[in-house]
């Protein structure tokens, strides 16, 4: 018999689409690239991972799509296999267990400075949403248990992270933040490649102590929630 998933979890995958179909429509993520996964608690399965599955346009998605494994990876609801990324969302949901959401995208900006340093120096505060400055992956195959690693590392004590030749991944407690989180790291990278273009000119950047300021300053940004 067909697992059931309940209303918490079809709605959850509504807001997974959503997300997706937004990073194309924002110009985060080409085709198929890239790809999303929210953690869910369903009372009847426990806990799931809802996944974008591998190789479909989010535009032809819809609410019978769903895709869900276990935190181990097998495959719990649906037909369509999961995101050729798996290993890099079931690395980050275990190994960061605040994170319930991660946005995976090939973002132009920051696919373009991952391939020219280790790190995105704090440029603009927005640099604190992150954690300070964004570290880059070393390059390792997609899809592979290597770049898990790899991802892994690079987002100690961060909450996004650059993918050497690759993209950009971001994580949060929510979906709408966690893609927040992506669109300020393509921004950021767009400003720090801006003025890293100017001739024999370095970017200042912010210190540790403004860049403590700035995250105290946006810990309280925006409307409260109930």
């Amino acid at each position: 018999m067909t697992p059931t998933p309940g209303p918490g979890t079809r709605a959850a995958w509504t807001e997974l689409l959503a997300t997706a179909r937004r990073s194309v429509a924002d110009g985060l993520v080409t085709g198929t690239s890239g790809n999303v996964s929210v953690r869910v608690d369903d009372p009847a399965l426990r806990t799931l991972i809802l996944v974008t599955p591998t190789g479909v346009p989010y535009g032809d998605l819809g609410a019978d799509d769903l895709v869900a494994v276990d935190p181990s990876g097998r495959q719990v609801l649906g037909t369509l296999r999961p995101t050729s990324e798996l290993p890099l969302h079931l690395a980050v949901h275990r190994d960061r267990p605040e994170a319930r959401a991660v946005v995976h995208t090939h973002a132009v900006h920051a696919t373009a400075a991952s391939l020219l340093v280790d790190e995105i120096p704090p440029v603009h505060y927005v640099s604190a949403l992150f954690g300070g400055p964004v570290r880059v992956a070393p390059y390792a195959l997609y899809g592979t248990e290597a770049l898990a690693e790899a991802v892994r590392v690079a987002l100690a004590d961060r909450t996004a992270c650059l993918l050497a030749h690759h993209g950009t991944l971001a994580l949060a407690p929510d979906l709408p933040t966690a893609y927040d989180r992506t669109a300020q790291l393509e921004w950021l990278c767009h400003v720090w490649l801006t003025a890293a273009a100017l001739p024999a000119r370095t970017p200042r950047v912010l210190s540790p102590e403004q860049l403590a300021e700035a995250a105290r300053k946006l810990s309280g940004y925006g409307q409260p929630r109930d």
